[in-house]
């Protein structure tokens, strides 16, 4: 399978162009997105799945034809997949963010997805413990080393090619800035 995975920017180009070069089976967003960047999407007629990010404002996906992915899960194609929103809290805010106990709570009986959609990722991957708006969820760290998804991907975070963590034990780690189009 293959998918387009977009995330904190809008695409380096067109999606239509995007699109027309490399075709996909599945179009994932990983927030932190604004509508007139993915636009495009409205008129695709792929499987579309998304998490919204802390920025997001909680209303786009269905105009565009997203499936809202946070805590549910859906199969396309024989792959399952599950999502989580937001990030931790770091401020008040109606924004999607979480205390780490509420997104532990809300993961604590997640069941195991193939692929895992979330905006911010789990603690101790591609985040910085020392800036809390950029902090991974705890819960999210146990979920996945509990779960075992094959695969998560993310956004939200700025890691660099040197402190780039691709593996949580079984789990592929997929790191998405701008679009990437990923082969599982």
């Amino acid at each position: 399978m293959r998918m387009l995975a977009i995330a904190d920017r809008a695409p380096s180009r067109p999606l239509r162009d995007i699109l027309a070069d490399t075709p996909v089976d599945v179009i994932v967003t990983l927030g932190d997105l604004e509508l007139p960047d993915i636009r495009a999407l409205e008129d695709c007629a792929l499987p579309k799945l998304g998490v919204y990010g802390n920025h997001c404002s909680g209303m786009y996906m269905p105009s565009l034809g997203i499936e809202n992915m946070h805590l549910r899960t859906q199969t396309v194609g024989g792959v399952t997949f599950g999502g989580f929103e937001g990030c931790v809290r770091y401020k008040e805010s109606s924004a999607k963010m979480y205390s780490q106990e509420e997104a532990s709570a809300m993961l604590a009986a997640f069941p195991r997805v193939d692929v895992m959609l979330v905006h911010c990722p789990p603690y101790g991957v591609n985040d910085d413990v020392t800036e809390i708006a950029h902090t991974g969820f705890v819960g999210l760290r146990d979920y996945v080393e509990r779960e075992r998804p094959k695969f998560l991907f993310h956004g939200h975070t700025y890691p660099t090619e040197q402190t780039m963590v691709r593996r949580l034990g079984d789990t592929e780690i997929v790191y998405v800035f701008g679009e990437k189009v990923i082969e599982i």
